[in-house]
């Protein structure tokens, strides 16, 4: 017997919140300073780029979603559009790319909630939070769901308030350029991709909303013309209230911003984001993994599902591990750099299955070349780490094949 069909309860407004929801999270408190690093002023044009290739990505993902409505995204359009090396790969990339998201937004909670401690405790405390957030997804995915809606009402509320004070205190980095030249603005666009994860929610929606062949199509750019808004808002605000220099050294923008009165609240504000992200992509995480083990890719012990709690347990322990690994190793900007590395990549697999599809091909095209040189323009040490994990995940692939 076929499972029952999801409630197709959802409008347009609907779609687009959940994309906002989706997009709008504590990669704003982290990017926007290893993103000025690059490009200073050219942080703008370098935003613009992102969300370009955001939306070729959302939309391909879209399109496969209609054909493909099964779980695993791009694990299963790569699979089923282009071989199973393909599916692998992007499945290797989506794993081992958001394993270092969770170690970025690890950081990104130590960075907000104590900002004047130093090593070794914030690899410490960095390490304690990983444990915590997997122990509450060990103990079952509803207390998560619960926990990350009330966490992005309240990220949206301090972005709010923040951009509000933010516009009517004092001015420190002087008149923006219009246009401030090509210099790191690649870079810039590649580290800032990172603040748009979550936008392939609304591929996902498929089953959830009415007319979804019209409602998606049209809430992809809506929701992401929103998150442009509010991102290119709060850039300007932070360029102009700290200067680029200043952006880009501060491990704690939003809250070095903002009067001293409000900064405790946006503190922790971006702590709560941080730990809701962290939660979503433990979560996220741990079910790809699953789903490869199942099939082999991954070692099948981890494909156990916890006879009381119904959870993955021993995936989310694995990926829990890493996690904390990297979390007390990498800083933020290498923990952003190598997951946008392997984030494009995934995606880039997902344009070019898209590109078997037979409308709107300009969309796929635009996407790949998009996420190729995104990747690629990333700081070199990114570049060379995600690289070597994906030949290492390539290398994997073709040992247990030969000895099948």
């Amino acid at each position: 017997m076929r499972p029952a069909p999801l409630t197709r309860r959802l409008g347009l407004a609907d779609a687009v919140f959940l994309g906002l929801g989706s997009m709008i999270g504590a990669g704003v408190f982290a990017a926007f300073a290893p993103a000025a690093h690059a490009a200073g002023a050219g942080l703008l044009p370098a935003l613009v780029v992102a969300a370009v290739v955001a939306y070729c990505n959302a939309t391909s993902s879209a399109r496969l979603a209609a054909i493909h409505p099964e779980s695993g995204g791009t694990y299963v359009y790569g699979r089923e559009r282009l071989g199973e090396f393909w599916g692998y790969l992007a499945g290797w990339g989506f794993v081992t790319g958001k394993t270092a998201s969770c170690a970025a937004m690890a950081l990104t909670v130590v960075a907000y909630a104590a900002p004047g401690l130093g090593q070794p405790w914030r690899s410490l405390l960095a390490v304690a939070v990983v444990a915590a957030l997997t122990a509450v997804n060990y103990f079952g995915v509803h207390r998560s769901a619960l926990a990350t809606r009330v966490i992005v009402t309240g990220t949206l509320l301090v972005l709010t308030v923040a951009a509000v004070t933010m516009g009517a205190g004092p001015h420190a980095g002087g008149p923006l350029v219009a246009w401030p030249g090509t210099g790191g603005i690649l870079e810039a666009a590649g580290l800032l991709f990172f603040a748009f994860a979550g936008y392939a929610r609304l591929a996902t929606l498929g089953e959830e909303v009415r007319d979804p062949a019209r409602t998606i199509p049209r809430a992809i750019p809506i929701a992401l013309g929103v998150t442009l808004v509010v991102y290119a808002a709060l850039a300007v605000l932070l360029l102009v209230r700290l200067g680029p220099a200043a952006l880009a050294a501060s491990p704690d923008p939003i809250a070095a911003a903002v009067p001293g009165w409000f900064a405790p609240v946006v503190r922790v504000g971006a702590t709560l984001a941080a730990l809701g992200s962290l939660l979503a992509l433990v979560l996220g995480v741990s079910r790809t993994t699953l789903a490869m083990s199942r099939d082999g890719h991954l070692p099948r012990f981890l494909a156990a599902v916890h006879p009381r709690y119904g959870v993955p347990h021993r995936a989310e322990l694995a990926v829990g591990l890493v996690v904390a690994v990297l979390a007390a190793t990498l800083d933020l900007r290498a923990a952003i750099g190598f997951s946008s590395f392997a984030v494009l990549s995934y995606y880039a697999v997902a344009n070019a299955a898209a590109l078997t599809l037979r409308s709107s091909r300009w969309v796929a095209v635009v996407g790949l070349v998009g996420c190729v040189v995104l990747a690629f323009s990333l700081p070199w040490k990114s570049v060379l780490i995600g690289g070597g994990v994906l030949v290492l995940g390539a290398s994997a692939y073709g040992v247990r094949r030969i000895r099948r």
